[in-house]
């Protein structure tokens, strides 16, 4: 049987070049939708390099393991999350034409196949956070209740994008924790129990991850868009439903609190010159996409939903050049 390519996975490399048997399985993950792993990875990413940045430390093998690991872990967690998302709302999905065709709702894979799927996806996972230190594995740990959670926030609340933004942001702590861990030990007179526990100074990365909670909350009230009306039959939650005709104005303020709580971060963290300049190009990027939104064009709001892989490519950049003293 052949599978076709779902609404809004455009052009992509599973559906030109994978074997068919191996579609069903990609397409549980999101594989043939990268953006997703892109918006996952990358606030690992910055927290690593907000990292480096703050303390001035030039990347080593271990970094690189890092960002590696944390790539591998990004695509295997976003595909664990997406499969058990799947699992728990296959009979919302089976009600909405964009996700209809997915491979639970359509029988392509069964309810007890992808649960094997997450379990087998969850497991390699766990090996490779085995390999960061204790508090980033605690936090690693910590963050399968917001993942385990997130698919009923769109039950219970209209805001169920800030719920995926505390998920989806998690990696920034995790990254610089991991990070910090090799020259981050404080003085034996500095010693208190949050040190123990986090080291001196974690609060350029509380910053960041909040930040990146209202940036999350900005693109997925765009991402939700698309589904407004087929969520407003089936009743399904959502901050694009909640703002309704405010939902520029609201995107607006959410990217606005991105932007400020980003410059707090390079505050906290005493980044140089650069990153204020990369800081400007991270908000005219978000502005962009405010003057665009139409709340009536989904194939627009897909569009600019997928642009904040650049968005968030452009706050990495700014944070790796603070370390730059001009």
């Amino acid at each position: 049987m052949t599978f076709a390519p779902l609404p809004d996975a455009g052009a992509n490399w599973v559906d030109r070049h994978a074997p068919e048997g191996l579609k069903p399985w990609l397409k549980l993950g999101r594989f043939d939708r990268p953006i997703g792993i892109w918006l996952l990875l990358l606030p690992g990413w910055q927290g690593i390099a907000l990292a480096l940045a703050q303390y001035r430390q030039a990347p080593g093998l271990y970094e690189l393991w890092l960002f590696i690991g944390f790539g591998i872990g990004a695509c295997l967690m976003r595909a664990a999350g997406c499969a058990f998302n799947d699992i728990v709302d296959r009979d919302f999905d089976a009600q909405v034409a964009r996700t209809a065709q997915r491979p639970i709702p359509s029988g392509r894979i069964s309810v007890k196949q992808a649960w094997a799927f997450v379990v087998a996806c969850s497991l390699i996972s766990l090996l490779i956070l085995l390999t960061l230190p204790t508090v980033a594995i605690g936090l690693g740990v910590g963050s399968l209740v917001l993942v385990a959670a997130y698919p009923f926030m769109k039950r219970i609340t209209w805001w169920p994008q800030a719920w995926l933004g505390l998920t989806f942001n998690w990696g920034a702590l995790m990254g610089y924790f991991s990070a910090i861990d090799k020259f981050n030990a404080p003085a034996s007179g500095d010693i208190t129990p949050i040190t123990m526990c986090f080291g001196p100074t974690p609060l350029a990365a509380v910053l960041l991850w909040i930040g990146g909670i209202f940036w999350t909350l900005g693109y997925d009230t765009i991402y939700a868009l698309q589904d407004i009306e087929d969520d407003a039959m089936i009743g399904v939650k959502s901050s694009a439903r909640r703002l309704a005709s405010a939902v520029r104005p609201g995107v607006a303020v959410f990217y606005g609190l991105a932007v400020l709580l980003a410059a707090l971060t390079g505050l906290s963290a005493n980044l140089g010159p650069l990153f204020w300049i990369g800081l400007i190009a991270y908000a005219a990027h978000l502005a962009r996409q405010v003057i665009r939104l139409d709340r009536n064009d989904g194939a627009l709001a897909l569009k600019l939903f997928k642009s904040n892989r650049e968005a968030g490519l452009i706050l990495l950049a700014a944070i790796a050049l603070g370390s730059i003293s001009l």
